[in-house]
């Protein structure tokens, strides 16, 4: 088995996120669990995936703090999975990935669906990326640099 390269403790963001949801198992665990399935039996049976790896990415994702175990909502004994804040705020990861695949898609009639706002069923707007001042940024607008140091306190 090869090991793959660990990303914990890396300087980028990007990285170390994807230390917590770096597959594509792990994505559609969350996609599925943001449309209320719950329970590990309904994860294996509507993703198609082993056993094996559903516990491993269920583990994992229970160690970053992605999901937690709660109490089966309909009162029996059994235990949920369940998303908590920080898995909440995956949620326009998904969007940004489903919007991405619906414009660049090679096939995108192939799409069963489309996502639209509850309230009045209209197609959502793309995802945009704004600066401070509400200016539309493109990748042009957008520049890295150094976090500043943490201001020491004086005695």
């Amino acid at each position: 088995m090869v090991k793959r390269t660990s990303f914990e403790g890396d300087g980028c963001p990007v990285a170390r996120s994807l230390e917590a949801i770096g597959d594509w198992w792990t994505l559609l665990i969350i996609r599925e669990a943001m449309l209320g399935v719950r329970r590990f039996g309904e994860l294996q049976s509507k993703l198609g995936m082993a056993r094996n790896i559903l516990s491993a990415r269920l583990r994992s994702m229970l160690d970053h703090g992605i999901l937690a175990m709660a109490p089966a909502s309909d009162g029996s004994a059994y235990q949920e999975y369940v998303l908590t804040p920080k898995g909440r705020g995956l949620f326009p990861i998904l969007v940004a990935l489903r919007q991405w695949s619906e414009e660049f898609d090679d096939t995108p009639e192939e799409i069963d669906t489309i996502m639209v706002d509850r309230a009045k069923g209209r197609p959502v707007k793309k995802l945009e990326l704004h600066a401070e001042d509400g200016r539309l940024l493109s990748l042009a607008d957008i520049t890295l640099k150094p976090r500043p140091a943490p201001r020491r306190r004086s005695a």
